[in-house]
């Protein structure tokens, strides 16, 4: 694991690793990034209804295969969610967009 990678662990997608609290709050709900250029980072999904969960999301990102453009992850069918706040699903990597 480099440097970079190191940063992005742990750490709430959208928070820079300089601020204060980058990492997670114990009330918010959270889907782990898996595989890609966000790996490693939680996004949080609190108050995201079912649906739109299982919409996955379009992160706009600079790490990316286009920079300034998107890293789609989606959550695999099927797979369990655990309800209430902490981690509750996992979402992979499944291509960029410009």
């Amino acid at each position: 694991m480099n440097g970079d990678e190191q940063l992005l662990r742990g750490r709430v997608y959208g928070h820079d690793h300089d601020d204060p609290d980058p990492g997670p709050l114990p009330h918010q709900t959270y889907a782990a990034l898996t595989g890609g250029p966000l790996d490693g980072l939680l996004l949080d999904i609190t108050g995201w209804r079912p649906e739109e969960v299982d919409d996955g999301a379009a992160l706009p990102t600079e790490l990316g295969q286009f920079p300034g453009g998107r890293s789609l992850y989606d959550p695999r069918p099927g797979e369990p969610r655990r309800p209430g706040p902490g981690v509750s699903c996992r979402f992979y990597h499944s291509g960029d967009t410009p």
